[in-house]
């Protein structure tokens, strides 16, 4: 090895083209799309993220409350069933939210079609 550094590893890799200069021909996203017939669709996934957390918020809710309950004394093992009530809870919700989104998405879908009839 070499005791003086290498010129390249100092000054960082070189770029192949140059950085494109906009040109007058040139057309602005803003010039081109009308914001109004932009359809607006739901996010599947936040839709499904929201309900899965609110699931487990819930069965954990229902799940405590039903094991503290005087009737549930006998119980050998009250974590599995706290467990169980998560998991069910957590399903429902997140089915109940993806029906939500499918509902929102087909709304948009006719908002949409609408929108563009009228031009």
């Amino acid at each position: 090895m070499s005791d003086t550094p290498s010129t390249a590893s100092q000054n960082g890799p070189e770029p192949d083209e140059p950085a494109a200069e906009p040109s007058a021909g040139d057309v602005s996203l803003h010039d081109v799309v009308d914001p109004s017939a932009v359809r607006r669709a739901p996010r599947y996934g936040r839709f499904l993220t929201v309900g899965a957390f609110l699931g487990v918020v819930i069965g954990l809710v229902l799940g405590f409350y039903l094991v503290g309950t005087p009737g549930a004394q006998g119980m050998l093992k009250p974590g599995v069933y706290v467990a169980v009530t998560i998991m069910f809870t957590a399903t429902l919700t997140t089915l109940a939210a993806g029906l939500l989104a499918v509902v929102a998405d087909r709304r948009s879908v006719r908002r949409y079609e609408r929108s563009r009839s009228r031009r």
